[in-house]
């Protein structure tokens, strides 16, 4: 069996290796003479959030297999499985970027526990570990859409993103820590990869079955609420003046854009196939 190279997959599996980056290559000491600086409620937002970014990388490294297993078990997509390896090792350098910002910059553990609510473990613990973990005995389209749905739609697509903006927006227009500021260009780098991936998976299902487009529309729906709690989750406690000149209207109105995205893509690659369901 000859690899095509020609599908998306695997092109971008070529381009995950083109753009490879090593966490322990970013020097952040700039980042820990910054740290100093920042006034306690700076501290405390970034601290925050950084402890989140590294749970919910954490999360996703955990329970991302299950994809895998699935399109090994669905037959004739090694194009696919082939790429979600180069997934795999990318949400684990995430972890590992966080875990260095955490230890050599903050210089202490959050207490996630105190930071993570209620929406953040319903979408993380709940939503996201129930659906990946179903595809371990249940390889059905419909269980593969609520997995990637989930995860590549909702929590990469659109609330991962809209936190990277978030935070690399603050650092950078305030010219604060670099290393951070190049980490998170990276990941998005590569979480725009995972996102496409995600997008291809849809599409390719749902033109066989595009009745499940529904199910996809179902799906969001029922997980936004979730979305939208954990931004209020994190800026709430910060609020009116939250520090380093972030405003929560910008947030969520870049949050609803990238949700909107995704979605505008899916309906385009599906024109045709959705108005004749």
């Amino acid at each position: 069996m000859l690899l095509r190279q020609d599908l998306h997959p695997l092109k971008s599996y070529h381009q995950a290796k083109k753009l490879f980056w090593n966490p322990q290559d970013i020097d952040l000491s700039q980042d820990k003479q910054d740290w100093q600086t920042l006034e306690d409620r700076e501290k405390s937002l970034v601290k925050n959030v950084l402890s989140l970014f590294l749970a919910g990388e954490t999360y996703v490294t955990h329970d991302l297999a299950p994809l895998l297993i699935a399109l090994r078990k669905e037959g004739d997509h090694l194009e696919e499985e082939i790429f979600l390896t180069t997934q795999l090792f990318e949400e684990s350098k995430h972890v590992e970027f966080f875990n260095d910002v955490i230890e050599q910059v903050v210089g202490e553990v959050p207490d996630f526990e105190t930071i993570a609510q209620d929406s953040y473990k319903g979408l993380f613990e709940k939503e996201l570990g129930e659906s990946l973990g179903r595809l371990l005995t249940d390889h059905s389209r419909e269980a593969q859409v609520d997995a990637i749905t989930t995860y590549h739609i909702i929590i990469e697509g659109t609330l991962a993103e809209t936190g990277y903006y978030g935070l690399f927006k603050a650092l950078k227009e305030n010219n604060l820590m670099p290393g951070l500021v190049q980490g998170l260009e990276y990941i998005q780098r590569d979480e725009a990869r995972h996102i496409a991936f995600g997008l291809h998976l849809l599409t390719r299902i749902m033109k066989d079955d595009p009745a499940l487009w529904d199910r996809v529309q179902e799906r969001c729906n029922s997980l936004l609420s979730l979305t939208q709690g954990i931004i209020l989750e994190v800026f709430t406690p910060f609020m009116p003046d939250i520090p380093l000149n972030l405003d929560l209207n910008d947030v969520a109105t870049y949050s609803a854009g990238q949700y909107m995205a995704r979605m505008n893509v899916l309906e385009r690659n599906l024109d045709g196939e959705i108005a004749t369901k």
